[in-house]
């Protein structure tokens, strides 16, 4: 079982995986760095997008040897968006990753219904393994990026998409908690409704692979000492792997912070496309990019 971000990278890199990376706007330090470590490990090449003399201007800035990517020239944002899509979609490369390129452009290229990587009536959402100090493993959190207020179907599909991830990781049955402001069903609060349900789903076989509970909050979630103290009768007993959050508006903060305050690192990407899509905050650091990337690497060598 993989239990840290840094023994992923160490399976992808020695497992023999070698996955393209097309990157829109790559002109991007972290970016650039990332990649030139994946490229150096030997698990990723990498088709670097944008305007080449800046690229170049970045490698040399970094120390990252240009020699080692193919660089496309691109004359701006949009273009170097659709350009990294088409290349994935038609097989040229196996994941696409936002470099610099702003984050409305390039959901524009991965969404387009003719030429992007959406299956027809899919769900896209995002999932990301946190590593933080703090917790004595891994948690899956989602989705911290893509859907505002998601349904019921949209739960389900998050829920799949982080117990897929969870078990490439090696978690054979990782627990989800469904996070809420209590561990109460209450109709003032429809997410625990939906919570409910979720939970009669896995009961009834139409989700598999995990145990599941909530509402939950985080201190049920992830706290065993809580669960003692509230004398909370929960199968996820307090030690959660997927935190799965009623909307964007609760998660991104929570992610946000480990980040900041929590000395956390991740791995990210968007799931539920046709290739690996990489999509990280243009701050992100190095290192949490070359994780996404390894990741992205790892959920590649799953695909069919």
């Amino acid at each position: 079982m993989i239990t840290n971000l840094r023994q992923m990278a160490d399976t992808v890199r020695s497992s023999g995986i070698k996955k393209k990376i097309a990157v829109a706007w790559a002109q991007d330090p972290n970016t650039v760095g990332s990649l030139h470590r994946a490229v150096t490990e030997g698990f990723a090449e990498a088709i670097m997008i944008g305007r080449r003399d800046r690229i170049l201007a970045v490698c040399q800035e970094t120390g990252a040897d240009p020699r080692l990517f193919t660089l496309v020239e691109s004359p701006d944002e949009k273009s170097a968006a659709e350009l990294a899509v088409s290349f994935t979609r038609n097989g040229e490369a196996d994941v696409v990753m936002k470099g610099l390129v702003g984050t409305d452009k390039f959901l524009r290229a991965v969404l387009d219904r003719e030429k992007g990587l959406l299956p027809p009536g899919a769900v896209m959402s995002y999932v990301c393994a946190v590593e933080i100090p703090a917790y004595h493993k891994l948690l899956f959190v989602t989705d911290t990026a893509v859907i505002p207020f998601p349904d019921l179907g949209q739960k389900v599909a998050m829920a799949k998409y982080a117990v897929e991830m969870a078990h490439s990781f090696g978690i054979e049955t990782p627990k989800v908690a469904l996070i809420g402001a209590s561990e109460k069903v209450n109709e003032r609060f429809p997410n625990t409704l939906d919570y409910a349900e979720m939970c009669r789903m896995v009961q009834s076989g139409e989700i598999t692979g995990c145990i599941m509970d909530g509402p939950l909050d985080l201190f049920l979630a992830c706290d065993p000492e809580s669960v003692r103290i509230k004398g909370v009768d929960t199968p996820v007993d307090g030690d959660a792997d997927i935190l799965l959050f009623p909307s964007l508006e609760a998660c991104n903060p929570f992610y946000k912070g480990l980040m900041l305050f929590g000395g956390g690192e991740l791995a990210g990407m968007i799931c539920g496309t046709s290739k690996p899509v990489v999509l990280m905050s243009r701050s992100e650091s190095e290192l949490s990019k070359y994780y996404c990337v390894a990741l992205a690497c790892l959920m590649a060598s799953r695909k069919k």
